[in-house]
């Protein structure tokens, strides 16, 4: 994978290398953007592992306080759901609406919730905190939104995938009492990247130091303030029910073990599901592993709200190998 992808240094290579791999993969497997249309009509589609969009599922495109929207309902018409606000990885750079389309299908279908994916605004261009700002806006806008799209807004989640984990933590961060829940999928949450894992992992697993510390620089804000790293963050009390999945082959994993510890010692039900063997990256991917990390998000996902929160331990488990 890293033969295709370019050394940083180059935006437009990067997110021109982003969109062919998922265009090539797409014609590969057969699966597209079946279904996803402006009006809300109803299409099949498929899920990161070609997993059937539900016949009844509607797919909407749209905008939340002026950012680009995108709503997965698998079962119009329900009352009560999780509602989840996606935020996608990349680096804040990269990706958006179209390559986190198959997976949020696949949480949507898998958990039943109703996912909304947020194409916030992306750095250089909009350094932070515009991305910060816009997922905050798209969770007020789902709250605000819940009963009409079927959902329940004291079960409103919000989740993310690298890049789009940070967003999450933060928002979570800024907005504690909004949210039930936060699913962080291995995160970066300390621009001083300073961890054993970055000297372990840092070069020869995909996503190298180098990279990361190119995005950090290209995303800006000052590295110890909390909503950039939320490691930083000097109190942890009172924030949501949290899952975090890591990769083990990860210049990012010991963040991510680090925040765990720190939310179970101020008192949250945390869950820490380690994968081994696998690199960053691998939710989306058709491995074993990431199979298992979204059918595990998406059972989490639907339990939201329907159970209290444990003793404050952060639970650890390590996951099927890939």
């Amino acid at each position: 994978m890293s033969a295709v992808f370019p050394e940083p240094g180059d935006v437009t290579a990067s997110r021109a290398a982003v969109t062919a791999a998922g265009r090539d993969r797409a014609v590969a497997t057969g699966r597209g953007r079946a279904g996803v249309v402006a009006d809300g009509v109803r299409g099949p589609g498929a899920g990161a592992d070609g997993a059937r969009w539900p016949r009844a599922g509607v797919v909407r495109e749209g905008v939340a306080s002026g950012v680009p929207v995108r709503v997965y309902d698998p079962a119009p018409g329900g009352r009560g759901r999780v509602l989840v606000v996606y935020l996608h990885g990349g680096g804040w750079v990269m990706c958006g609406l179209d390559t986190h389309d198959a997976l949020c299908r696949e949480l949507a279908a898998a958990s039943g919730a109703v996912v909304v994916s947020a194409g916030y605004r992306l750095a250089p261009e909009h350094p932070w905190p515009a991305a910060a700002d816009d997922a905050l806006a798209v969770l007020l806008w789902a709250r605000a939104e819940a009963g009409r799209l079927g959902c329940d807004a004291e079960r409103v989640v919000v989740a993310g995938d690298s890049s789009g984990g940070n967003l999450a933590a933060v928002t979570a961060l800024r907005a504690p009492e909004l949210v039930a829940g936060q699913l962080l999928v291995y995160p970066p949450l300390d621009a001083s990247m300073g961890s054993g894992s970055v000297t372990a992992y840092g070069r020869g697993y995909f996503h190298t130091a180098a990279h990361m510390a190119w995005y950090w620089d290209q995303y800006g804000g000052d590295p110890a303030h909390p909503h950039v790293s939320p490691l930083r963050a000097p109190d942890l009390s009172g924030l949501p029910r949290t899952l975090i999945v890591l990769a083990d082959c990860d210049l990012l994993r010991d963040e991510g073990l680090e925040y765990a510890r720190r939310l179970g010692e101020a008192g949250v039900d945390c869950e820490v599901r380690l994968h081994p063997g696998v690199f960053h990256g691998f939710l989306g991917l058709p491995l074993p592993a990431g199979a298992a990390a979204r059918a595990g998000a998406a059972a989490w996902l639907a339990a939201t709200g329907r159970r209290e929160q444990g003793n404050g331990a952060a639970g650890f488990e390590p996951a099927s190998s890939s």
